[in-house]
């Protein structure tokens, strides 16, 4: 089992919004926020219904990166260790 670097606090991952070149901020894992019991349900039974075809294969975690200055939203596959 591979883990995140970003879940576990290993590493920071810096993302600049493309819209207004602001710092985004990592909210954590995209599939925590499906419903209220996300965050509690395994994640790869999360991944198998994401809607992200290869995150599951390809041993990635998709985390949800926002800016707080124009609230874009981007999705960030972060490959697992």
């Amino acid at each position: 089992m591979s883990l995140c670097p970003l879940c576990n606090g290993m590493n920071d991952l810096n993302i600049q919004c493309q819209s207004c070149n602001n710092q985004m901020s990592d909210k954590g894992r995209y599939f925590d926020y499906f419903g209220d019991y996300s965050p509690y349900e395994s994640i790869e039974l999360m991944k198998e219904s994401d809607g992200i075809a290869t995150d599951k294969q390809d041993e990635t975690c998709p985390h949800l990166f926002t800016c707080e200055s124009c609230q874009q939203d981007k999705v960030i596959l972060v490959q697992e260790v």
